[in-house]
């Protein structure tokens, strides 16, 4: 069971190395989270963009480029294309977007002749250390999904739960978050949660999930609240997975916990037939370097 990030890196260190296209790679920020990845040993990139600006950028950071291939692409366009059919076509394993908008990527991802679409819908999973919790907490979705249905999060949860079974555990315990405990027919979130987990006593999610909601915050990660509130629950302080209502929810959680309780993340989009990498500029190279982590060990998963 893989109980910190620094887990994910050291479970791929020296095994077989999954290959990454990334798509508009001539972007500092970027070759430095590769760089990084590859001096680690989880990773085997393919750079695609502008050669000479890859090569310039990789002197300038000290990266070692033999026996990197590079893929010249003179469009962002080009770029985006050729990564995503790198993986369509099993030449590589899982795809980075680089410089370019994430609207791009997602296009290319998203054709229907040579992309990486499913029937399930594409969702943002991200996973968090947090310093005050006892294991690694996975939420979704805070960043593509704005208010989903309830059909809509069945598969944001299917997602996630496939972005979950490589940290190992036994069982996966999920939250699905709404203001309050009880069903409100005013307040969709209950509603929805509450069907959510009646599916999961079906085991439409899987035998070894337990889907449980609708479970305010507190609620979902403190065994002393439930106590104190007198609430059964085989989920309260033990949440894996946290679902989250609404894009501004899980957002504002996400970044609550960066920003307020120092956790460390890395972040993912599932529901393609292999991982996406979106990682911001704002984002640290701890992240990046993380984000990539967590998307080889899904890919390696799922090879």
């Amino acid at each position: 069971m893989i109980n910190k990030l620094e887990d994910i890196l050291n479970q791929l260190r020296g095994n077989e190395k999954v290959l990454l296209s990334v798509a508009a790679a001539h972007d500092e920020e970027v070759l430095l989270a590769i760089k990084e990845a590859v001096e680690k040993e989880i990773i085997i990139p393919i750079l695609i963009g502008d050669e000479n600006k890859i090569k310039e950028i990789s002197k300038k950071i000290g990266f070692n480029l033999d026996d990197i291939k590079i893929i010249q692409k003179d469009t962002i366009e080009e770029c985006a294309k050729t990564a995503v059919k790198l993986v369509s076509s099993k030449k590589a394993d899982f795809v980075m977007k680089g410089l370019l908008d994430t609207s791009v990527i997602l296009k290319a991802v998203l054709n229907k002749e040579w992309g990486l679409r499913t029937d399930s819908l594409l969702s943002h999973v991200m996973v968090y250390e947090i310093p005050s919790y006892n294991k690694l907490l996975v939420t979704t979705d805070g960043g593509m999904n704005i208010s989903p249905d309830y059909e809509q999060k069945v598969k944001i949860l299917k997602n996630a739960i496939k972005a979950t079974n490589p940290l190992g555990l036994t069982n996966i315990n999920v939250a699905c978050l709404a203001a309050k405990e009880k069903v409100n027919p005013k307040m969709q979130a209950t509603v929805d949660a509450k069907a959510l987990q009646e599916a999961g006593n079906r085991g439409e999610f899987g035998d070894n999930v337990i889907v449980e909601g609708p479970l305010a915050f507190d609620l979902a990660v403190s065994k002393e609240a439930a106590k104190i509130k007198g609430f059964e629950s085989k989920v309260a302080g033990e949440t894996d997975i946290m679902l989250m209502p609404t894009i501004e929810v899980g957002n504002g959680i996400g970044k609550a916990l960066t920003y307020f309780a120092g956790a460390k993340s890395a972040g993912i989009i599932m529901g393609a037939k292999a991982p996406i990498v979106l990682v911001s500029r704002a984002d640290s190279h701890e992240s990046k370097l993380y984000s990539i982590a967590y998307g080889a060990l899904i890919a390696k998963y799922n090879k």
